[in-house]
């Protein structure tokens, strides 16, 4: 698959190897559990990575994301959402003192509790950070889009370093408040965009910036794969006993219970998240924002099929406008997904005679001497006899530590963190002002400042939002 660049040891568990590893890991929990009722930490430890070294034939050791560190200098860390993603996370930094877990789904919950039974346990994690919030440093945020913000915010706000799954948040509102939140109280913070840290995505970005395209006019960015067609299923049994529902909708609207949300199709659904268009551009866009330090378009346009109030479409286009800045000339970005892409993402050749589409994913940057396609872990100066003639310039990003170990290192060391909420937080104003464009059906002109559409009032019910009470956004006034 397209996701298969992931594998450099910055990604570990990717998406299509989730669901896998997971049912990799029960199996070796219950055998484990036969043999004996006490299962230790670090016996867990050894058998999981070697049980998905070889049932996966694709995993990376858990403690490759963080080096030893002597028993009085480890973070005493709080996660919320411990399934899937959410665990992966947990993976990455079992170096560190894992204090408290929490999740609305008890199988999650247990899973992650048998292997760690020294965390205390919490299905709300407003009582966890009220209960705990004197016991823990940091904070892991890893549950469905809607619920990233208001679960942030409340440990930004008791002063906890954050670390949290992209997109950052669920509205272009909510991600600047966290930003906000975060710089106001000097914490240290990351997004889940897990690639960034890789060395293929250094060199791209040292490309760029040494000018070997010169002027960069247009940027291309798209994604094959596809989140959509949520629609509401009926149900009229009881909620399952796992899932504390009320507390999975969180600062949503009340819903009845529908089988087909969690936990692995909320991304279909506007409620709860936003397609392939929220899941995937932070990772995509995150390269062109690095390469030419933008912040905030000017204005954008989003263009797919027939609008749905419930689910999420099949495919996006959208086109943003950025203005000149000391950093870069005015330039147009593009984003594509669910294969209906623009035509030089369709039409350029790469070094194979193939088309760019067939990548999966990707990045073309379409300078004035030349372009270069990129994608999770290659990239290719175009038309291929650019290639012949060019040497890379030297090294001048440092290699990342790791990108969970990066954020393990600022909230001990200080140190900075490359996907920092403010950074973060602009990448996902700009990607979720995107889909506001295309749910509101035309051109968006943007003032970032002001955090206003200028040309239309009505989209500010998609920019902001209101919230069920108890599950607000510290630091933002709701709708």
């Amino acid at each position: 698959t397209f996701w298969s660049g992931y594998n450099n040891g910055v990604g570990g568990l990717i998406r299509e190897h989730g669901e896998s590893t997971r049912l990799n890991l029960d199996v070796l929990l219950m055998n484990t559990k036969t043999k004996s009722r006490s299962l230790t930490r670090r016996h867990f430890l050894k058998s999981a990575a070697a049980t998905g070294a070889v049932a996966s034939g694709f995993f990376v050791n858990p403690v490759r994301a963080a080096s030893p560190v002597s028993p009085n200098d480890k973070l005493d860390i709080a996660f919320v959402g411990v399934g899937n993603k959410g665990w992966h996370n947990v993976e990455q930094l079992i170096s560190e003192n894992v204090v408290a877990l929490c999740d609305i789904d008890a199988n999650f919950l247990n899973r992650a509790a048998e292997a760690f039974p020294q965390a205390v346990q919490y299905r709300d994690y407003r009582k966890m950070l009220e209960a705990e919030h004197n016991k823990i440093d940091a904070v892991v945020v890893s549950t469905a889009d809607h619920t990233h913000a208001p679960a942030t915010s409340v440990a930004l706000d008791l002063g906890k370093h954050v670390y949290c799954e992209k997109p950052l948040t669920h509205t272009v509102a909510e991600a600047r408040a966290v930003a906000s939140l975060a710089i106001k109280n000097r914490l240290k913070t990351q997004m889940g965009t897990q690639i960034h840290a890789s060395a293929n995505y250094r060199r791209v970005v040292e490309i760029v910036q040494a000018g070997v395209l010169g002027k960069i006019s247009q940027i291309y960015t798209w994604c094959n794969k596809g989140w959509s067609n949520g629609r509401f299923a009926s149900w009229d049994q009881p909620v399952p006993s796992h899932v504390k529902w009320d507390l999975w909708l969180g600062p949503a609207r009340l819903r009845p219970y529908a089988p087909n949300i969690h936990p692995a199709d909320w991304r279909r659904f506007w409620e709860y998240g936003s397609g392939t268009f929220g899941d995937m551009a932070c990772h995509i866009m995150d390269l062109p924002f690095w390469a030419m330090q933008l912040r905030h378009p000017s204005s954008v346009h989003s263009e797919g099929p027939e609008l749905h109030p419930d689910g999420t479409p099949a495919w996006v286009k959208a086109t943003y406008e950025f203005p000149k800045t000391p950093h870069h000339d005015a330039l147009t970005l593009y984003w594509s997904d669910g294969n209906a892409h623009f035509d030089p993402v369709k039409e350029t050749k790469d070094h194979e005679g193939n088309s760019l589409s067939s990548w999966g994913l990707g990045v073309l940057f379409v300078g004035e001497n030349g372009m270069l396609a990129a994608d999770y872990g290659r990239r290719q100066l175009l038309p291929r006899d650019k290639a012949e003639e060019f040497k890379a310039p030297e090294p001048t990003i440092p290699d990342s530590p790791g990108h969970w170990r990066e954020w393990v290192d600022g909230c001990k060391n200080g140190t900075p963190t490359t996907c920092n909420f403010d950074y973060a937080g602009a990448l996902t104003e700009t990607v979720l002002l995107g889909i506001v464009a295309f749910r509101r059906g035309e051109k968006i002109m943007w003032d970032a400042e002001q955090l206003t559409a200028i040309n239309d009032a009505d989209a500010e019910s998609l920019i902001n939002k209101s919230y069920r009470s108890g599950f607000e956004v510290v630091g933002l006034k709701p709708l």
